[in-house]
């Protein structure tokens, strides 16, 4: 049986077949989640894991494929921009030369920056 009051910790009472009653505090287990994670975050998180899905394995080298999920990783949790910035400059020159190399559009190079970017906690302005 679980007891809680609201806003706290529940305790489990324990009640073992030789008739010993025992409170039990199970263990706590932490996440950080930023207060400015927003619907449109994990949209753009989608988008990004969409556009790997769709996208990747035919346009994308395993390890770009993997720079552009950890750089989304890192913004998905990022709770201040400074913590986002060498992933995102890291995007933003995979996606120069993506476009420059003709792999991919220009346009379509764009979009994922934005997406990625739009994974972060602050949206861009402009």
């Amino acid at each position: 049986m679980t007891l809680s009051a609201p806003g706290s910790v529940p305790y489990v009472i324990d009640v073992t077949p030789g008739g010993e009653y025992g409170l039990q505090v199970p263990p706590i287990l932490t996440m950080t989640v930023t207060r400015d994670m927003t619907s449109e975050r994990t949209q753009a998180y989608g988008r990004v894991v969409k556009t790997l899905e769709d996208i990747g394995p035919a346009k994308l080298q395993p390890a770009e494929q993997e720079r552009i999920r950890e750089a989304a990783d890192i913004l998905i949790f990022a709770a201040e921009p400074s913590e986002a910035v060498a992933a995102l400059a890291d995007v933003e020159a995979l996606a120069d030369h993506l476009s420059s190399s003709g792999r991919w559009t220009a346009e379509r190079a764009d979009a994922l920056v934005r997406d990625v970017e739009a994974c972060g906690p602050v949206a861009p302005v402009g």
